[in-house]
């Protein structure tokens, strides 16, 4: 099943709850927008393209749920929730591009407040199809940057669970696995929520690809004795000069490969490019909640001092010099980014 989706038999918003995994697989259902912001900020559903359409369908709910009847003051509800929404999360560009899409995209509408409410689940909708084709198409450019017999280092989770369906730079080494290439992933742990002991590993065991869980800290071994032929990660927000902010990790692990010589590449829907800032220092950095860290139990105890405290980033900036390429779905850019990425923007 996708990841997010309109229910058109309940009429309600579905998602997989992505905290539980991979111990169980449950889906949250919703039918209250507020209640979807708080899943995005709770992490029910992570990664850009997932948050984007989950956002999406949070506005058709908030469509759903105003008791407006004329098209101005539904109008004015949507905007309301639609600022709502923008907060759950600040980092991932593809919030605030869904929900603004689909706000430009029924601005012209004459109808009724009826005909505004399918609008807007129309146009969530067709952002969460095309996310898939999207997908499809970055996979396929992806995959010809793979050679048989490569191992793989992979950051976070960026499969199928971080998208509606297929994944970005998950999914590229998903299609090289299925053009029959013979291909290793050794999955960064992710921490401090483990997205990729948890997730990234539970996906390549749904389809079958070798791997093996590495904690964050021993990349740079497996890099500098020669282990690994790539280095594969996503994006929540891309500068126009290609700087990358991805899950906290991502740098130190392009530092290590840049210094071993092996090749980097950031893997984004264009959707996730932000033209709009100049460069990486301009991207605004989600700070969450120090428990995450200090959490973390060894043998049934808490390992932190209780009296310890915490600095929890959940993104960092890679800056673009050391990215190889950034793979999208009008092709691979290659630097200068300010160039390249212009072009793969505008297809």
């Amino acid at each position: 099943m996708r990841t997010v989706e309109w229910n058109y038999e309940t009429d309600k918003f579905q998602m997989i709850d992505q905290r539980l995994l991979p111990g169980s697989f449950e889906i949250a259902v919703y039918e209250d927008y507020r209640l979807v912001a708080q899943a995005i900020t709770d992490m029910v559903v992570r990664g850009a393209p997932a948050i984007g359409a989950a956002a999406g369908f949070g506005l058709a709910l908030a469509a759903r749920q105003s008791n407006a009847q004329d098209v101005p003051a539904l109008r004015a509800d949507l905007e309301a929730a639609a600022n709502h929404l923008k907060q759950a999360r600040p980092t991932a560009v593809n919030l605030a591009w869904a929900l603004d899409r689909i706000l430009r995209a029924t601005a012209q509408i004459q109808g009724n407040a009826h005909q505004l409410k399918g609008a807007v689940l129309a146009e969530a909708q067709k952002i969460a199809d095309e996310d898939v084709q999207i997908n499809l198409s970055i996979a396929r450019h992806g995959a010809e940057l793979i050679e048989d017999g490569d191992t793989i280092i992979h950051h976070c989770n960026t499969g199928a669970l971080a998208t509606v369906d297929w994944g970005t730079a998950l999914g590229v080494i998903r299609m090289a696995h299925n053009q029959g290439k013979r291909i290793h992933v050794l999955v960064d742990e992710t921490r401090p929520r483990l997205q990729g002991a948890r997730l990234t590993a539970w996906e390549l065991s749904q389809y079958h690809i070798p791997y093996d869980i590495i904690t964050d800290n021993a990349a740079g071994y497996f890099l500098s004795t020669g282990q690994v032929q790539k280095v594969f990660f996503g994006s929540d927000r891309t500068a126009a000069n290609g700087d990358v902010a991805n899950k906290i990790g991502t740098y130190m692990l392009a530092l290590a490969a840049h210094d071993n010589q092996v090749p980097r590449y950031a893997v984004v829907p264009t959707s996730t490019i932000d033209l709009a800032l100049s460069s990486g220092p301009e991207i605004p950095i989600e700070e969450r909640d120090s428990s995450e860290v200090l959490g973390l139990t060894l043998l049934g105890h808490q390992v932190a001092p209780q009296d310890a405290s915490a600095r929890n980033p959940a993104f960092d900036v890679t800056p673009h010099r050391l990215v190889t390429g950034i793979v999208t779905e009008n092709g691979v850019a290659y630097p200068p980014y300010k160039e390249s990425l212009k072009r793969m923007v505008a297809g």
